[in-house]
């Protein structure tokens, strides 16, 4: 569709990497024609990439297979493990969340525990009539429309569907810090045999500014993901941009800022849900938004905060 804003701002975002790396294979070509050798010229011209390849296609299907994962001794070292109070939260000074850092920048962290095996049938219980297939925020309208580029299905909870859900919101709240009072309802997802979520951005682009205009809470801040299922094969989410991958185990969930303190898009958040191999994954998000958190996490001295 020439006329989906998300999909143009894709676009151009492709051509760009493209136009980069056409760039650095004319520099390379410019120093070889200036070395003399005997070896015997194999094609002449370069081979033309089609114009629907996908610059970090090879780097996301690499990291879904387990390959390719930037994780150095040196990275390991800035990684560590602590006990959470959610900054001396009354709530959490007597039983604080295991908490993992899963990678230094940008900071990605994992709590454990945060969801019991209960609570996690309770959401599915609830989530199953209502799925459908899933959807995404059209930057153009604000209004949710299904693209190609998400294969599963999905449904949203309200905090008056279930006192669990209610209980789940309170929760990531305390362990960010950050308000539910203008974050999205909790939405549900499961992705069947091949579900997966393409490399895409949480928060809204420059280019995209009426994307969550009809919510009128800003932009979203931070993604709170949890894992409500252990997954056999497949499954992972990935960053292509530094090359992490995290890993799905039930009644865990991962944290993100998607936003740096001045509010300006952390580009290096692109992230993908990889196809289910084997198996079924399910997975609840909340997304928070700017409006509501400017003193909760305010700004910092330099744009770059």
């Amino acid at each position: 569709d020439s006329t989906h804003e998300r999909a143009g701002s894709n676009l151009r975002y492709f051509e760009k990497l493209l136009e980069k790396e056409r760039e650095e294979k004319e520099k390379e070509n410019s120093v070889n024609k200036t070395m003399t050798t005997t070896e015997p010229v194999v094609q002449s011209g370069a081979y033309e990439r089609p114009l629907d390849y996908l610059p970090e296609r090879d780097i996301y299907e690499a990291l879904c297979r387990g390959e390719g994962v930037k994780m150095t001794p040196r990275r390991q070292k800035r990684l560590f493990c602590r006990y959470h109070d959610g900054n001396r939260n009354p709530h959490l000074l007597i039983a604080p969340f295991k908490e993992e850092d899963e990678w230094d920048s940008p900071h990605i962290v994992r709590y454990y525990d945060v969801m019991s095996d209960e609570e996690i049938e309770k959401i599915k219980q609830l989530a199953k009539p209502r799925l459908a297939r899933a959807t995404v925020r059209d930057p153009k309208t604000g209004v949710l429309t299904v693209a190609s580029y998400r294969v599963s299905k999905s449904s949203w909870l309200e905090e008056d569907d279930d006192p669990v859900v209610a209980k789940v919101n309170q929760r990531m709240q305390q362990i960010t810090g950050l308000t539910v009072k203008t974050a999205e309802l909790l939405q549900v997802a499961n992705y069947g045999m091949g579900g997966q979520y393409e490399p895409h951005f949480d928060f809204s682009r420059k280019d995209e500014p009426d994307a969550f205009k009809r919510l009128g809470t800003g932009n979203r801040v931070a993604t709170f993901l949890n894992y409500m299922s252990d997954v056999e094969a497949g499954g992972a989410t990935v960053f292509p941009d530094f090359g992490a991958a995290i890993w799905p185990k039930k009644g865990t969930a991962v944290f993100w800022y998607n936003l740096f303190r001045s509010g300006e898009g952390d580009y290096r958040t692109r992230h993908a849900a990889c196809p289910v191999l084997v198996g079924c994954k399910w997975v609840s998000n909340k997304w928070f938004h700017e409006r509501g958190n400017e003193f909760l996490r305010p700004c910092g001295r330099t744009e770059v905060d």
